[in-house]
């Protein structure tokens, strides 16, 4: 397979990282996308390392113009933009009543918006380049089942579940797919504050295999979304949860 551009937000840490990586290795080139500069600069050096090609554009995905900025960037730097995986997220543990509107706004912004954003400027570009490319978004299995604490990171989860069929649609026509992934819960920093609270052994019971998931497991099911060979996946949130959502 010809190597591709790729685009991954939130690639600095977690599963954006692995998904760098193991777009890489396979020969893509990655354009690092992420706030955090030093860990999206590890990301790429770490690619580098293994003789791949990636460079690191910083961007706060909750801004549209920045987005468009960093899409933009992509195609200046490789010429074209093949994959887009819209997957930076963020999250807060808090009780619904002590909720301020600044906290939803937040998480609001950068996971629902930002992929709003991502789908937007990708395939806006993707059209007017002819590219028959995919877009990937990160959603969650939470987008589908209620958790307590986390209600600002659910309805925005939700959201993108949504987002991904309804793009899908109107993407179709210029041979653009648009598909998600729902991950159960991933060893990443994100769920640092539940460890913090003592609940690693419920996060890993959560899980049909008992333990919680890697991001390099997230990873290898991203690239495969990604290939020709899943060209009928369309439209389609796909289950990354170890079964989380089948037993519960």
């Amino acid at each position: 397979m010809a190597e591709r551009v790729v685009v991954i937000t939130g690639a600095g840490s977690g599963i954006g990282r692995s998904t760098a990586v193991k777009f890489a290795r396979k020969g893509d080139k990655i354009v690092v996308a992420d706030f955090n500069e030093k860990g999206g600069q590890e990301t790429v050096d770490m690619i580098k390392a293994a003789n791949g090609e990636a460079t690191f554009v910083k961007v706060d995905v909750s801004k549209f113009d920045q987005v468009e900025a960093m899409v933009e960037k992509s195609i200046e730097l490789y010429g074209s933009l093949d994959v887009v995986f819209n997957n930076a997220g963020i999250g807060k543990i808090i009780p619904f009543l002590d909720y301020t509107v600044e906290d939803y706004e937040r998480v609001i912004g950068v996971n629902q918006n930002g992929v709003f954003y991502g789908m937007l400027a990708a395939g806006r570009k993707m059209r007017d380049l002819g590219v028959k490319g995919v877009i990937i978004n990160t959603a969650s299995v939470f987008g589908y089942l209620s958790n307590q604490y986390t209600f600002a990171y659910q309805a925005s989860k939700g959201a993108v579940r949504m987002m991904c069929q309804t793009g899908a649609l109107e993407l179709a026509p210029y041979g653009i797919r648009v598909v998600g992934v729902a991950p159960g819960t991933v060893d990443t920093p994100i769920v640092q504050g539940f460890k913090d609270a003592g609940l690693t052994d419920k996060l890993k019971s959560n899980q049909m295999r008992g333990d919680l998931i890697q991001p390099e497991a997230i990873a290898n099911a991203v690239y495969l979304l990604s290939l020709e060979e899943a060209d009928v996946i369309n439209g389609s949130v796909v289950m990354l949860d170890d079964g989380y959502a089948s037993f519960k």
